[in-house]
């Protein structure tokens, strides 16, 4: 039962993490808490940290980095195709690591705890129990 509540955490705290995120660079937080506010400090940050990436493709960037987690987020939460998202999600939030180390040093990653969220994202993909996920349901229904 322990490891249910643990996959159920991760992929709770994953998806919220991102939808957290997500609502940051829209305005939907407090601009007390918020790391970027809106969605032109967003891609300044995300320019910071892929200095590599040409401006022109900044806007494409962040564009598909924010659809990702929207959509990762919504499948971890309904549970369907957990490890194969959970998978996904590890490589980006790794990504999302490593570009801040590359260019800004690992003292934000590490402060942000993105190598760890990777590392549960990655934690959560080996998980092959399920626990209130739509992925039972589907299964019930083939049988």
């Amino acid at each position: 039962m322990r490891t249910k509540i643990i996959k159920l955490f991760l992929r709770l705290a994953i998806s919220i993490g991102f939808l957290s995120a997500v609502a940051d660079r829209f305005g939907l937080w407090n601009k007390d808490v918020s790391v970027w506010g809106n969605w032109d400090n967003f891609l300044n940050y995300t320019q910071q940290i892929n200095p590599w990436i040409p401006d022109s493709l900044i806007s494409t960037i962040g564009i598909i980095a924010t659809a990702a987690e929207i959509i990762f987020a919504f499948f971890l939460i309904i549970g369907f195709k957990t490890e194969l998202f959970a998978k996904w999600s590890g490589f980006l939030l790794l990504l999302f690591a490593l570009s801040m180390t590359f260019s800004t040093g690992i003292k934000g990653a590490l402060d942000f705890s993105v190598f760890t969220a990777s590392a549960g994202a990655f934690a959560l993909s080996l998980m092959k129990e399920k626990y209130m996920e739509l992925d039972s349901l589907i299964a019930k229904g083939n049988n």
